[in-house]
């Protein structure tokens, strides 16, 4: 009884045993972004995509499984030859991703070391093209070369590359001093052209405020000599005015005056017998002079004849 109970229990585990073994078999669960690729007898059959997958047990059979996110690759730094005969040490890095599980697992075998071999020869073509100063600024330029290489070696392989980065171009130590110091030179001469431009900038602005001030001063002096002249000319202006009037105020006395004289009844010849009286007073003076024309003179006779009878009638009157 005992035997045959430890009996059923031996054949339970055993069935137990294979049914598990069974579904491990028959069931896979794939999780999210990887993929895997199955064989039917040896051939490729299907892809496994995520969630829960059903397989032929022992005639189905995951070849292998690849990750869809995208991968990184470390190229090993590389020691290359430039155009002019200095080596240089590169680091890179390749970013891939698997787009084709199927060519990934039978294009070849491992698509990592080739895509590594590919950028080491494609990186020492590129670098042996190029001199020591392009290369080390043109990563850009190297990066992109070597991207367009892989892309064309693996599209078969399904894998496709997302980014080339050169991490560091290190080239060898005594260039890298001799480097360092025509840098520092570099510095050392834009300090100098930089002061300098500095204390040009400072004579030029000096030499433009005294110019600024100069003309201001010459503005300023244009303006008041302008003023005192306007003023000069106005103060002219109002003499010339006030003497215009004065003299048309002596002129209208003096035309009353004739007026006057012509309503009292004076005829002609005491009116020229005063004048010769007023021109003999203005030639008192020591200073004045008169001079007269000789038809003037004619006048002045039959006038002074015309004073000697005036001054008779007074004389009887």
């Amino acid at each position: 009884m005992g035997g045959n109970e430890l009996m059923e229990w031996a054949i339970i585990v055993v069935v137990l045993v294979v049914v598990v073994v069974f579904i491990a078999l028959t069931v896979k669960i794939v999780p999210q972004q990887r993929i895997g690729v199955v064989e039917r007898l040896g051939k490729f059959h299907r892809l496994l995509t995520p969630g829960l997958n059903i397989l032929i047990p022992v005639i189905d059979q995951v070849r292998t499984y690849h990750d869809l996110r995208i991968q990184q690759a470390n190229v090993p730094p590389q020691t290359v030859i430039t155009k002019d005969n200095v080596q240089v040490q590169i680091d890179t890095i390749i970013f891939y991703k698997v787009v084709g599980p199927e060519e990934a697992t039978y294009g070849i075998s491992d698509y990592v070391y080739g895509v590594r071999n590919i950028s080491t020869a494609t990186m020492r073509q590129i670098i042996g093209k190029l001199e020591l100063d392009e290369t080390l600024s043109g990563r850009e330029k190297i990066s992109t070369e070597i991207r367009v290489a892989l892309d064309e070696a693996t599209e078969k392989w399904g894998v496709r590359i997302e980014r080339v980065e050169v991490i560091d171009i290190k080239p060898p130590l005594d260039i890298q001093e001799a480097m360092d110091k025509q840098m520092k030179a570099e510095r050392s001469k834009r300090a100098i052209v930089l002061e300098a431009e500095a204390a040009k900038q400072d004579m030029i602005l000096r030499a433009e405020g005294d110019k600024q001030s100069k003309i201001l001063k010459a503005e300023g002096d244009k303006e008041a000599r302008i003023r005192q002249a306007e003023g000069s000319r106005q103060a002219q202006e109002l003499e010339a005015l006030g003497q215009a009037k004065a003299i048309q105020a002596i002129a209208e006395a003096e035309k009353i005056r004739i007026q006057l004289l012509s309503t009292s009844g004076l005829d002609e010849q005491v009116l020229a017998y005063r004048s010769f009286e007023a021109l003999s007073e203005i030639a008192k003076g020591p200073a004045n002079k008169v001079f007269l024309p000789t038809s003037a003179v004619e006048t002045l006779g039959s006038l002074g004849a015309m004073a000697e009878i005036f001054k008779a009638s007074k004389e009887g009157k």
